[in-house]
């Protein structure tokens, strides 16, 4: 195996989606650091990920342009891109999230501006195996070859496989999302914001047959406006309390705002601040009773659509092109060229079968981390390197990010970013809080690498 010597830190980031590119923006923002990037993506794409790489210019952020700056330092960076392009920059405006995806890879392509020579290397490829050693962590790679360096970090986003559905149901906009009829009925499970793209999908391809929309409740993601976060103080939210009494104390905060002339917008948008403190005060009963109960409602008020795609949304469910059902999703069989999907309605006791066309599964994230799809965490959890959270929908990861094992031990050198995390962080999913996230660990990751290491070793990157 061939190795490059390189300086005093160095960081494999696995994963080239949005957490993992903001990551690398942080590392690198200073060229003076002296520090080696490796960013690792199986995709032929930086920077897109599932959220960012869809060229459909209806699938737009959720989140106004003036919130998705890369920097939390620099609010206006992402604004200040899009008026170099000539592109629109309204901050209260909801570009495509092409752009966005754009965005992120002009971030990595700007990295090593002003730096006396390269410090990011992009290796397409698909991570397998992570194994510490003596002088640092050895990533192993689908092709044979591998990346040594004195820090890993895991940033692989979502999972990636279809959660429900037996591998019938498909992701909208995949290989396995062929053509349809376009009168043909179909059937997506889930209401928030990935069924909102499955629709917009279907919309772009004249689609006219029925719609059933599937959710355990049967409620749509709220209609942003423009509002003002109420301004919260630390001090006045009850950390700790049951979510019984949470839940108390926000509906109460919430009347007295309408009372006083505001929004429920601007309450939940000033309390996102607070959000994970807030996660992190709860007991593990007091999560899985908040994910169980109390999260659907949560969801479509702090996830929002922009006003007119929330509108056009509106419009098709009074026409009758989407219908609502409220209701548990069983099983889906096919039927020749069709499936049949069985469910139970909400508040009945009767099984229904449901033929149609195709089945799209837009439910959310797998529950169980320990059953991912991704050969890189099942490597790490069956090897007791990483466990996943009490509640399995995460790993089990410090304030610091880094990865805790089997034993409770958490690593020097192995870390995690984004999603992945949400079992310490919760709400860490979207670029405000990613961003936050990956401006800490990157300042942790930049300081001197543990005195146990051989300083007098230079770590390397490699292929055999």
């Amino acid at each position: 195996m061939n190795y490059l010597a390189y300086p005093t830190q160095s960081v494999a980031i696995i994963g080239g989606g949005a957490s993992g590119v903001l990551l690398a923006a942080q590392l690198l923002r200073d060229p003076a650091t002296d520090v080696l990037v490796t960013l690792i993506e199986k995709a032929p794409s930086f920077g897109r990920g599932l959220a960012y790489g869809t060229p459909n210019p209806e699938h737009v952020l959720n989140i106004p342009a003036r919130g998705m700056s890369a920097f939390p330092d620099d609010p206006d960076h992402f604004l200040r891109w899009l008026r170099n392009r000539d592109e629109m920059a309204d901050p209260d405006a909801f570009p495509p999230r092409a752009h966005y995806g754009h965005y992120l890879a002009a971030l990595l392509s700007e990295a090593d501006d002003g730096a006396p020579r390269s410090r990011l290397t992009l290796v397409r490829d698909l991570a397998t195996d992570l194994e510490e050693q003596e002088h640092g962590v050895l990533v192993r790679l689908a092709s044979g070859g591998a990346v040594l360096a004195h820090a890993a970090v895991l940033a692989v986003g979502h999972e990636e496989r279809q959660i429900r559905g037996r591998a019938i149901a498909v992701r909208a906009g995949s290989t396995a999302d062929t053509l349809l009829d376009p009168e043909a009925p179909v059937m997506v499970l889930g209401s928030g914001l990935s069924m909102v793209d499955a629709w917009l999908t279907l919309a772009g391809r004249n689609h006219r047959g029925p719609i059933h929309v599937v959710s355990r409740h049967g409620f749509l993601p709220q209609r942003h406006e423009k509002t003002e976060p109420l301004a919260i103080a630390a001090e006045e939210v009850p950390f700790g309390a049951s979510t019984a009494r949470f839940a108390r104390w926000f509906v109460g905060k919430v009347r007295h705002a309408v009372a006083a002339g505001g929004d429920w917008r601007g309450v939940v948008d000033g309390l996102r601040p607070h959000n994970q403190r807030i996660w992190q005060s709860w007991s593990t009963p007091d999560r899985r009773r908040f994910l169980r109960y109390v999260r659907p409602l949560w969801n479509i008020h702090r996830h929002r659509l922009p006003p007119a795609l929330h509108d056009r949304l509106v419009a098709a469910v009074e026409s009758g092109q989407i219908t609502l059902i409220a209701g548990e999703f069983l099983d889906v069989v096919r039927d020749g060229d069709a499936v049949v999907a069985t469910l139970r309605r909400r508040g009945r006791a009767e099984i229904e079968e449901m033929r149609v066309a195709r089945v799209y599964d837009c439910g959310g994230v797998a529950v169980n981390v320990a059953s991912s799809s991704n050969r890189l965490i099942q490597g790490l959890v069956g090897a007791g390197r990483a466990r996943p959270d009490p509640l399995r929908i995460g790993l089990d990861v410090t304030q610091g990010c880094a990865l805790i094992d089997s034993a409770g031990i958490a690593s020097e050198r192995l870390f995690a970013i984004g999603p992945l995390t949400r079992s310490t962080f919760f709400e860490v999913e979207s670029v405000p809080e990613i961003r936050v996230q990956a401006a800490r660990l990157a300042e942790r990751l930049l300081a001197a690498p543990p005195a146990s290491w051989d300083e007098r070793r230079h770590s390397a990157v490699g292929f055999s």
